[in-house]
């Protein structure tokens, strides 16, 4: 079975968590349609380490954390004081 750190209660079923996707800098809010467009659909895919949310349902929490996708295992939890930025400016 597969385990996922919980920041609140260790280690827990993959099936308690959902995953919330990359975790990215959202275009300014003078973007063209072109770039907003690419903000949504298009990633790199690559393997390697990603930073991800993900939130644990019985917890109520989200989190984020540094996953190796190519061996599919977690690096590290990520403080949020680490990714947070001030939002887009026009």
């Amino acid at each position: 079975m597969k385990l996922i750190p919980c920041p609140d209660i260790g280690r827990r079923p993959i099936s308690e968590f959902d995953y919330g996707g990359e975790v990215r800098r959202l275009p300014a809010g003078n973007a063209t349609a072109a770039m907003v467009a690419d903000h949504i659909f298009n990633r790199s895919g690559s393997p390697g380490v990603l930073r991800e949310w993900w939130f644990h349902r019985p917890s109520g929490r989200w989190f984020v954390v540094d996953r190796d996708t190519l061996h599919d295992r977690v690096e590290r939890m990520v403080p949020l004081d680490e990714i947070r930025h001030e939002p887009p400016i026009a």
